[in-house]
């Protein structure tokens, strides 16, 4: 399985692009990591910076970043609007494909040890790596910025948890962590008014909004504010865990957005809260048209929404990757207002990398197979036939699902249909792994 962790610096310059393009070259050359998205922005004076890569490679590249930032940036020269501590404030590993969480701790660990030790610069790690509990929350380890770092100077309670006694004044701290991925989704309405999507927004989210009373049916925000007895407006929770959203209007789309971000898709997925957006937008006399992804999307989510939409259509989500995926994009309409290309948009996918030998048509794999070349051999045609097998699985049970007379079976069916699918993936990567790992022994061994 494709190993891959997404990285996403913030630098403390926003203003400079010659210092930005500086730090991002470390990132940029490295190889076995692809720079996903630079953002800077003048206000903020920082940049947010997006990579993708394989593990290893992306600490690598992680520490080069780190460390030409501390040569660039001047933290006692640095202003800006948003919160900050060092010339790379904080830097977080976030699981995409075939890594686990505490994978990304680990990985977190060991650049914060070769940053505090190399660099000399205070490292705290964060969040799902954090060293204490306080730290999980970035604003506990942020507090007093780097203004404040000072008064941490022998203090047990800030000793970083990695890096020297004495603080790199011009370097400041880092925060190094690890979190879930943050999917940015925005939700179209067919409608001008802000205020109306800002309403929805306001049920959706964690948060929640303002309790109010009176003439509130449809639109909430028509209502009177509710105060405590100690004059505090009283809140109300939202329905969504992990969901953060706000309504506005996109002058480009001629139209009103709910913005949201989702913290944790793997508890709060976009497709369920797209359909509870739809279902409050018709209470308004509203309609969604359709949904954007801003910037990139794990696959796994796409496949969530994908299964979810063909079972809400009697069918078996037991079919190939493709279809899941188109699946998705359709019932979602990803493409209303911009472009929705997997290749581009799919995290996974901007790594894959087609097998040559899977990709030939069944007489040149024969060819190939029938030459004077040791490979491919043995192993590349029983994972062929063993996908081949699979797939032959996957088509009865497709078959056979929601047939008359077969509905007791469908749970059955669905699972073998989904474990079909897998098989067959996985197998057809392997008719290429095999003469890969085959070509590899027989280069070392000359």
């Amino acid at each position: 399985m494709l190993r891959l962790v997404e990285c996403v610096p913030n630098f403390s310059e926003g203003r400079d692009r010659s210092v930005i393009d500086t730090i991002t070259a470390e990132l940029d050359k490295a190889q076995g990591v692809e720079l996903v998205d630079v953002d800077p922005g003048e206000a903020t004076n920082r940049t947010v910076v997006t990579v993708i890569g394989e593990p290893d490679a992306m600490v690598e590249a992680a520490f080069h970043a780190i460390k030409k930032a501390a040569e660039l940036i001047d933290m006692r020269q640095h202003k800006g609007a948003h919160p900050r501590m060092g010339a790379t404030d904080v830097c977080p590993f976030v699981p995409v494909s075939g890594i686990t969480m505490e994978e990304c701790a680990e990985l977190a660990r060991r650049l914060g040890r070769r940053v505090g030790e190399e660099l000399g610069i205070w490292v705290y790690l964060y969040d799902q790596a954090a060293t204490k509990e306080e730290w999980r929350n970035l604003a506990n380890v942020r507090q007093g910025e780097y203004e404040g770092l000072k008064d941490r100077v022998g203090d047990p309670k800030w000793k970083p948890s990695f890096g020297p006694a004495e603080l790199n004044e011009r370097a400041g701290a880092t925060a190094i962590g690890a979190r879930e991925f943050l999917i940015a989704y925005n939700i179209n309405l067919n409608t001008r008014d802000k205020s109306y999507a800002s309403d929805i927004a306001s049920n959706l989210r964690e948060h929640g909004r303002v309790k109010r009373e009176g003439d509130t049916h449809p639109f909430y925000i028509k209502g009177d504010i509710v105060f405590d007895k100690k004059g505090n407006k009283i809140n109300i929770p939202g329905i969504f865990k992990h969901c953060r959203a706000v309504g506005w209007f996109i002058e480009e789309y001629g139209r009103a957005q709910i913005s949201i971000n989702f913290t944790n898709y793997k508890i709060t997925p976009p497709h369920i809260v797209l359909e509870e957006a739809r279902k409050q937008a018709l209470e308004r006399g509203l309609l969604v048209t359709g949904s954007e992804v801003v910037g990139l999307i794990p696959l796994e989510a796409m496949l969530m929404a994908g299964r979810y939409y063909l079972e809400k259509q009697f069918k078996s989500p037991g079919v190939p990757e493709e279809q899941i995926v188109a699946t998705a994009i359709q019932s979602m309409g990803l493409r209303d207002v911009a472009s929705f290309e997997p290749d581009q948009k799919i995290i996974e996918y901007r790594f894959r990398k087609p097998g040559r030998l899977a990709s030939l048509d069944q007489r040149d794999f024969a060819d190939e197979l029938s030459s004077g070349s040791p490979a491919p051999g043995g192993g590349s045609v029983a994972a062929l036939a063993g996908a081949l097998s699979a797939a032959l699985s996957a088509m009865v049970s497709n078959l056979t699902f929601n047939k008359k007379g077969y509905e007791e079976f469908n749970e059955e069916m669905k699972e073998v249909g989904v474990t079909g699918q897998t098989i067959k993936d996985f197998l057809l990567q392997a008719i290429d792994r095999d003469t890969d790992a085959f070509n590899q022994v027989m280069a070392a061994m000359r």
